[in-house]
């Protein structure tokens, strides 16, 4: 009972030093326009990275800008990854969402369609794109990699709040439109001043595991002459700041936080 006990504790040990290895390394290799971070936890392994465009913003007064993000979940030994169940943002109190005046669309209008005619359906409604892809693996047949668009769509609001849905469309087994709500949620936590999180649901059956998703959110619109935008910021401190957890349904989560640098207009 002793030596598994020791063992258990080196092992938990061995993959502490290897996530905070990880996450400093990410952090000194960071690109010029967003910080990278990378966490493995027995063998999974989860990258990030997060963006603001542009970089120079005023640092009063907020202007649109655009917010983009990649994430990527494998595995070191090729097996399948975990199943991704939840996934909660908090972000950078610098900044606001703006809604007033553009149009909504709802989960009725979106059901059942295709990536192409969701969007030709509701797109004013439009306020992000991406692309999302997961790993299937169906009973006695060989791995296969699933594709799809992902919209972001501006939906009415509930006590308040913005919210979105997201659409996604698998393929495998049978076609089937994926609708994922959310709102965003204000809050008063120290660097951060809103909050997301997103029930994802499942994949092909239960068969599928997210390994990607890449998407960017910050649509812009006229509004009394004025160019006005859904995610808008300004500059604090020289940065930009979001923390995600990822939620698997092994029981393992990963957190972090990205940083993306900006500078002051003048």
């Amino acid at each position: 009972m002793r030596k598994t006990v020791l063992r258990t504790l080196a092992v938990m040990r061995r993959t502490l030093l290897r996530v905070v290895a990880v996450a400093c390394l990410a952090g000194l290799l960071a690109c010029a326009s967003a910080y990278a971070l990378k966490i493995e936890i027995d063998k999974t392994v989860v990258s990030a990275t997060a963006s603001i465009s542009p970089r120079a913003l005023p640092s009063d007064g907020n202007v649109p800008v655009e917010v983009g993000s990649v994430t990527r979940i494998k595995t070191t030994d090729g097996s399948q990854p975990p199943t991704l169940k939840q996934l909660v943002f908090i972000f950078d109190k610098n900044g606001t969402v703006d809604t007033k005046g553009l149009p909504v669309c709802t989960a009725a209008r979106l059901a059942g369609t295709t990536p192409a005619a969701a969007r030709k359906r509701c797109a004013g409604a439009i306020v992000g794109e991406g692309v999302g892809r997961a790993e299937v693996r169906l009973p006695g047949q060989a791995p296969v990699e699933m594709t799809t668009p992902l919209t972001f769509f501006n939906a009415p609001p509930e006590g308040g709040r913005p919210t979105l849905i997201a659409h996604a469309y698998e393929t495998i087994p049978t076609p089937k439109t994926l609708l994922v709500p959310f709102s965003i949620e204000r809050i008063h936590h120290g660097r951060y001043g809103f909050r997301v999180t997103i029930q994802l649901p499942e994949i092909a059956e239960g068969y599928g595991a997210a390994t990607l998703a890449k998407a960017s959110v910050g649509k812009t619109w006229k509004r009394g002459g004025k160019t006005v935008g859904y995610t808008n910021a300004h500059c604090s401190g020289g940065r930009l700041q979001v923390h995600g957890t990822l939620s698997f349904t092994d029981g393992s989560f990963f957190p972090g936080t990205l940083t993306s640098p900006c500078h002051t207009l003048g």
